[in-house]
Protein backbone atom coordinates (compact mmCIF):
# COMPACT_ATOMS: atom_id res chain seq x y z
CA UNK A 1 0.00 0.00 0.00
CA UNK A 2 1.41 3.23 -0.86
CA UNK A 3 2.09 5.80 1.53
CA UNK A 4 0.76 9.38 1.37
CA UNK A 5 2.92 12.01 1.16
CA UNK A 6 2.42 14.65 4.03
CA UNK A 7 0.65 17.49 2.59
CA UNK A 8 3.08 20.51 2.09
CA UNK A 9 1.94 23.53 4.65
CA UNK A 10 1.24 26.40 2.85
CA UNK A 11 3.22 29.70 3.73
CA UNK A 12 1.72 31.78 6.28
CA UNK A 13 2.10 35.72 6.30
CA UNK A 14 1.54 37.70 9.41
CA UNK A 15 -0.08 41.30 9.90
CA UNK A 16 3.59 43.15 10.05
CA UNK A 17 4.48 41.65 6.46
CA UNK A 18 1.24 42.10 5.07
CA UNK A 19 1.59 45.52 5.73
CA UNK A 20 5.55 45.48 4.47
CA UNK A 21 3.71 44.10 0.95
CA UNK A 22 1.45 47.07 1.15
CA UNK A 23 4.29 49.60 1.56
CA UNK A 24 6.30 48.81 -1.12
CA UNK A 25 3.64 48.22 -3.80
CA UNK A 26 2.37 51.86 -3.19
CA UNK A 27 5.63 53.07 -3.34
CA UNK A 28 6.59 51.29 -6.61
CA UNK A 29 3.03 51.16 -7.86
CA UNK A 30 1.88 55.45 -7.02
CA UNK A 31 5.30 55.77 -8.53
CA UNK A 32 5.91 53.35 -11.87
CA UNK A 33 2.27 52.36 -12.43
CA UNK A 34 0.95 48.31 -11.74
CA UNK A 35 2.01 47.10 -15.21
CA UNK A 36 5.55 47.56 -15.45
CA UNK A 37 5.86 46.22 -11.96
CA UNK A 38 5.69 42.70 -11.40
CA UNK A 39 5.01 40.38 -8.72
CA UNK A 40 8.28 38.66 -9.19
CA UNK A 41 9.59 42.26 -8.64
CA UNK A 42 8.13 43.15 -5.04
CA UNK A 43 9.00 39.51 -3.83
CA UNK A 44 12.51 40.25 -5.13
CA UNK A 45 12.33 43.37 -3.16
CA UNK A 46 10.48 42.28 -0.42
CA UNK A 47 12.85 39.25 -0.20
CA UNK A 48 10.64 37.02 -0.18
CA UNK A 49 8.74 34.17 -2.40
CA UNK A 50 5.95 34.88 -5.09
CA UNK A 51 4.46 31.99 -3.69
CA UNK A 52 4.40 33.68 0.34
CA UNK A 53 3.19 37.01 -1.84
CA UNK A 54 0.18 35.67 -3.14
CA UNK A 55 -0.93 33.42 0.19
CA UNK A 56 -0.83 37.32 1.04
CA UNK A 57 -2.66 38.86 -1.86
CA UNK A 58 -4.39 36.26 -4.40
CA UNK A 59 -3.60 38.29 -7.46
CA UNK A 60 -2.23 41.73 -8.49
CA UNK A 61 -5.88 43.72 -8.70
CA UNK A 62 -5.94 42.65 -4.89
CA UNK A 63 -3.05 44.12 -4.52
CA UNK A 64 -3.80 47.80 -6.08
CA UNK A 65 -6.72 47.55 -4.16
CA UNK A 66 -5.15 47.01 -0.66
CA UNK A 67 -2.90 49.48 -1.76
CA UNK A 68 -5.83 52.67 -2.48
CA UNK A 69 -7.24 51.47 0.51
CA UNK A 70 -4.02 52.03 2.69
CA UNK A 71 -3.58 55.57 0.83
CA UNK A 72 -7.62 56.35 1.09
CA UNK A 73 -7.01 55.20 5.44
CA UNK A 74 -3.81 58.00 5.49
CA UNK A 75 -5.53 60.72 3.53
CA UNK A 76 -8.88 60.14 5.80
CA UNK A 77 -6.50 60.30 9.03
CA UNK A 78 -4.68 63.31 7.92
CA UNK A 79 -7.92 65.01 7.46
CA UNK A 80 -9.50 64.20 10.59
CA UNK A 81 -6.65 65.21 12.92
CA UNK A 82 -6.57 68.31 10.90
CA UNK A 83 -10.52 68.89 11.08
CA UNK A 84 -10.08 68.13 15.01
CA UNK A 85 -7.18 70.78 15.57
CA UNK A 86 -8.52 73.36 13.00
CA UNK A 87 -7.99 76.46 14.63
CA UNK A 88 -10.15 79.65 15.15
CA UNK A 89 -9.09 80.97 11.54
CA UNK A 90 -11.16 78.93 9.29
CA UNK A 91 -9.60 80.15 6.06
CA UNK A 92 -6.15 79.34 7.68
CA UNK A 93 -8.10 75.48 8.15
CA UNK A 94 -9.00 75.76 4.78
CA UNK A 95 -5.09 76.38 3.52
CA UNK A 96 -3.91 73.62 5.74
CA UNK A 97 -6.70 71.02 4.23
CA UNK A 98 -5.17 72.11 0.60
CA UNK A 99 -1.71 71.70 1.87
CA UNK A 100 -2.64 68.49 3.17
CA UNK A 101 -4.61 67.38 -0.12
CA UNK A 102 -1.07 68.74 -1.85
CA UNK A 103 1.01 66.73 -0.35
CA UNK A 104 -0.73 63.59 -0.41
CA UNK A 105 -1.69 63.87 -4.40
CA UNK A 106 2.10 64.79 -5.04
CA UNK A 107 2.67 60.66 -4.39
CA UNK A 108 0.23 59.60 -7.39
CA UNK A 109 2.31 59.81 -10.28
CA UNK A 110 0.73 59.71 -13.91
CA UNK A 111 1.83 56.19 -14.71
CA UNK A 112 -0.65 55.21 -12.15
CA UNK A 113 -3.16 57.22 -13.24
CA UNK A 114 -2.89 55.98 -16.96
CA UNK A 115 -2.48 52.10 -15.39
CA UNK A 116 -5.39 52.57 -13.25
CA UNK A 117 -8.05 54.11 -16.08
CA UNK A 118 -6.78 51.43 -18.55
CA UNK A 119 -6.13 48.44 -16.81
CA UNK A 120 -8.81 48.52 -13.43
CA UNK A 121 -11.20 50.77 -14.23
CA UNK A 122 -13.46 49.05 -11.46
CA UNK A 123 -10.82 50.54 -9.27
CA UNK A 124 -10.99 53.84 -10.23
CA UNK A 125 -14.96 53.55 -9.42
CA UNK A 126 -13.41 52.99 -5.93
CA UNK A 127 -11.52 56.56 -6.14
CA UNK A 128 -14.37 57.91 -7.16
CA UNK A 129 -16.66 57.28 -4.31
CA UNK A 130 -13.84 57.66 -1.54
CA UNK A 131 -13.03 60.94 -2.83
CA UNK A 132 -16.56 61.96 -2.94
CA UNK A 133 -17.15 60.72 0.58
CA UNK A 134 -14.21 62.37 2.11
CA UNK A 135 -15.03 65.77 0.03
CA UNK A 136 -18.42 66.01 1.36
CA UNK A 137 -17.52 65.15 5.09
CA UNK A 138 -14.09 66.92 5.53
CA UNK A 139 -14.58 70.13 3.48
CA UNK A 140 -18.39 70.51 3.75
CA UNK A 141 -18.01 70.62 7.53
CA UNK A 142 -15.38 73.03 6.84
CA UNK A 143 -17.62 75.48 4.30
CA UNK A 144 -19.84 75.60 7.17
CA UNK A 145 -17.51 76.69 9.74
CA UNK A 146 -16.30 79.14 7.27
CA UNK A 147 -19.84 80.84 7.08
CA UNK A 148 -20.13 81.23 10.82
CA UNK A 149 -16.55 82.89 10.88
CA UNK A 150 -17.72 85.21 8.14
CA UNK A 151 -15.03 84.19 5.82
CA UNK A 152 -17.31 82.27 3.97
CA UNK A 153 -19.81 83.66 1.22
CA UNK A 154 -23.30 83.08 2.78
CA UNK A 155 -25.44 83.64 -0.77
CA UNK A 156 -24.24 80.17 -1.82
CA UNK A 157 -25.36 77.00 -0.41
CA UNK A 158 -22.38 74.98 1.46
CA UNK A 159 -24.63 72.29 -0.21
CA UNK A 160 -23.94 73.68 -3.51
CA UNK A 161 -20.14 74.97 -3.37
CA UNK A 162 -19.68 71.29 -2.61
CA UNK A 163 -21.41 69.89 -6.07
CA UNK A 164 -19.57 72.31 -7.83
CA UNK A 165 -16.67 71.12 -6.28
CA UNK A 166 -17.28 67.30 -7.02
CA UNK A 167 -18.35 68.41 -10.37
CA UNK A 168 -14.87 69.67 -11.64
CA UNK A 169 -13.54 67.02 -9.48
CA UNK A 170 -15.88 64.56 -11.45
CA UNK A 171 -14.89 66.16 -14.73
CA UNK A 172 -11.19 66.60 -14.27
CA UNK A 173 -9.78 64.30 -12.03
CA UNK A 174 -10.22 60.94 -13.92
CA UNK A 175 -7.35 59.26 -16.34
CA UNK A 176 -8.43 60.36 -19.72
CA UNK A 177 -8.74 64.21 -18.91
CA UNK A 178 -5.65 64.57 -17.19
CA UNK A 179 -3.59 62.66 -20.23
CA UNK A 180 -5.35 65.31 -22.55
CA UNK A 181 -4.98 68.39 -20.08
CA UNK A 182 -1.44 67.27 -19.39
CA UNK A 183 -1.98 67.40 -15.85
CA UNK A 184 -0.36 65.82 -12.69
CA UNK A 185 -2.77 64.77 -9.82
CA UNK A 186 -1.41 66.91 -7.71
CA UNK A 187 -1.71 69.86 -10.45
CA UNK A 188 -5.08 68.91 -10.91
CA UNK A 189 -6.33 68.69 -7.27
CA UNK A 190 -4.38 71.83 -6.38
CA UNK A 191 -6.20 74.05 -9.15
CA UNK A 192 -9.58 72.86 -8.78
CA UNK A 193 -10.09 73.54 -5.08
CA UNK A 194 -8.41 76.67 -4.85
CA UNK A 195 -10.47 78.01 -7.43
CA UNK A 196 -13.52 76.76 -5.58
CA UNK A 197 -12.04 77.69 -2.25
CA UNK A 198 -11.57 81.21 -3.56
CA UNK A 199 -14.52 81.58 -4.98
CA UNK A 200 -16.22 80.92 -1.88
CA UNK A 201 -14.14 83.31 0.36
CA UNK A 202 -15.52 86.57 1.54
CA UNK A 203 -14.30 89.42 -0.02
CA UNK A 204 -14.47 92.93 2.41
Amino acid sequence: MPTRKPKQQEPSVDQAAVRRVVAVARRQFLTHGFRSVSMDDLAAELGMSKKTLYVAFPSKTALIEAVLKDKFREVESDLGQLAKDQSANVEVALRKFLDCVQRHTAEIQPAFVRDIGRETPELFQLVEQKRRELIRRYFGGLFEEGKKAGVIRTDIPTHLIIEILLGAVQSIMNPTKLVELGLTVEQGYSSIIRLVMEGALQRW
